[in-house]
């Protein structure tokens, strides 16, 4: 089967680590947001499980331990990336995501590609997408 990683040493995404100036933010962000509960917390982290993958908010003067010597970016450096949530309908979430005075930094919009998407970013600058069916 093309795509399902047979044969590779991949198995799938167990985690991502986002850099963040502010875990607290950050944390009342996600669980507002995402409407999840902690998984996982203490001083620097706070984890939210999203299905098999954790995310892994750690606060920024953290992150040297686990890349160094690679550098961290600034928040404001520009999206290097995108995080993608499969939803059953984005205009509904879109919907229940502004009602939570989130700003979308686009859509909703049908992709020539075929899903219905709108992005919006979190307070450390990170850019999510939720995707459905095209409407």
């Amino acid at each position: 089967m093309v795509g399902s990683g047979e044969g590779s040493w991949a198995r799938g995404i167990g985690a991502i680590t986002l850099f963040v100036e502010d875990v607290a933010a950050a944390k009342a962000f996600y669980r507002e947001v995402f409407e999840l509960p902690v998984h996982y917390e203490d001083d620097v982290s706070c984890v939210f499980a999203f299905g098999p993958t954790l995310v892994n908010l750690l606060a920024v003067g953290e992150a040297a331990e686990l890349i160094g010597p690679a550098t961290v970016g600034g928040a404001d450096d520009g999206a290097r990336f995108q995080l993608t949530v499969d939803v059953p309908d984005a205009d509904a979430v879109v919907a229940r995501l502004r009602a939570r005075g989130v700003e979308l930094v686009n859509g909703p919009m049908n992709r020539p590609w075929g899903p219905r998407t709108a992005a919006f970013r979190d307070p450390g600058g990170h850019v999510w997408e939720v995707a459905g069916p095209a409407g």
